[in-house]
Order: structure tokens, then C-alpha cells, then sequence
């Protein structure tokens, strides 16, 4: 069934202005950057290095890597194509011994060029083309194709963050049995 017929079967169609879909995209960056900031905190300098398993990246790549992304597709984002020239994309998967300080600065820069690309948009931007090598997308499917791509990455940030800590890890949403309480207490709130 293609999906505009199950839309039209199952749900309305939701349109949602401009103006909420930028506010919303930007909170769901917030929530994703804070995940992975609450998960570097509860973690050491050697970590960072840590990696899970051969062919696996350690948190160093991935912060490596999601800087490289976020540099690239959010410099310029409604004038140049999303992936830059200069670029070095395979460069980030590489072993480079760069210490937790090094890592939070990159991850940090990243995160500032995004914000401020987002923040600078109006809703006449939204169905503007921009293009990441070279295939065209209108502001809103660049936006949901960086979040969606974050949002993976954060999901392995959490995750290598809970295989180091252990039983050590302190949960940074609604820890295993305890649904019930949570619940509960957001009644009361």
C-alpha cells in the first residue's frame, strides 16, 4: 500500500506551521545533544577510546565523525552543497588519540554551527532546495535526514556509555521495573 493512500486511510494528514516544525527540530537536537553530554559526564578519559568490538567505532570516532558531519552540513547551509570540499570524511574513522578535552571541543563546535544554522532560519526557508552531494532536499528533508543521523549516533554514544559503566551507569531515563513510579509521580506533578 503506497503511503499516501495508508495516510488517507488510517490518519489525517497533520500540517504543522513552519514555525513548530523549526521550534520542535531544534528541541529534538537539544534532547539528543544532552543524551550524549549526560553520557561523556558519567565518563573517564580513557573511555573515549574504548571500542566495543573489531569493526566497531569507539566514542572518538563517533564524535569525530559527527563534528565532520555537522561542520559540513550546517556551514552555509541554504547557499553551498552539505558536503565541503575540503572535507575528509574517511579521516574520521580513523585512530587518532585525541584527549576528552580535544573531543568536547569538537563535539561543541559542531553543535554551535548546527544551532546557529537552525536558529537562523525563517519559515519561508523550509521549502527551499539545499543539497547534499549534489541530491537535492527541501530545507525540512535536510533537516529530518541530520536528526534522524544524530539520533543514531547518540543511540551508540548511550550505548558504548552504558557497556564502560556497567553497573556503574547512572540511567538517564526511566531505569528497568521502575515505569509504575515514574508514571505515578508524573500524575502528581
Amino acid at each position: 500500500m503506497k503511503i499516501d493512500k495508508w495516510i488517507g486511510q488510517k490518519h489525517k494528514l497533520i500540517v504543522m506551521s513552519p514555525a513548530i516544525f523549526l521550534k520542535s527540530a531544534l528541541q529534538q537536537f537539544i534532547d539528543y545533544k544532552t543524551l550524549a553530554d549526560k553520557t561523556f559526564a558519567q565518563l573517564g578519559e580513557k573511555d573515549f577510546h574504548f571500542t566495543p568490538g573489531e569493526g566497531s567505532n569507539n566514542l572518538a570516532v563517533i564524535i569525530r565523525h559527527m563534528n565532520g558531519n555537522m561542520v559540513s552540513r550546517w556551514t552555509n547551509f541554504l547557499t553551498e552543497d552539505g558536503e565541503k570540499e575540503g572535507r575528509n570524511r574517511d579521516n574520521e574513522f580513523n585512530g587518532q588519540e585525541e584527549s576528552k578535552s580535544q573531543l568536547m571541543e569538537l563535539w561543541e563546535q559542531g553543535w554551535t554551527i548546527l544551532f546557529k544554522a537552525l536558529e537562523s532560519l525563517e519559515d519561508e526557508d523550509l521549502d527551499k532546495m539545499v543539497y547534499i552531494r549534489t541530491k537535492p532536499l527541501t530545507v525540512v528533508e535536510a533537516v529530518h535526514r541530520q536528526l534522524t543521523h544524530y539520533a543514531s549516533h547518540v543511540g551508540q554514544i548511550v550505548y558504548i556509555g552504558k557497556m564502560i559503566r556497567g553497573n556503574n551507569w547512572q540511567n538517564l531515563s526511566i531505569a528497568k521495573g521502575g515505569s509504575t513510579l515514574f508514571n505515578e509521580q508524573m500524575k502528581k506533578a
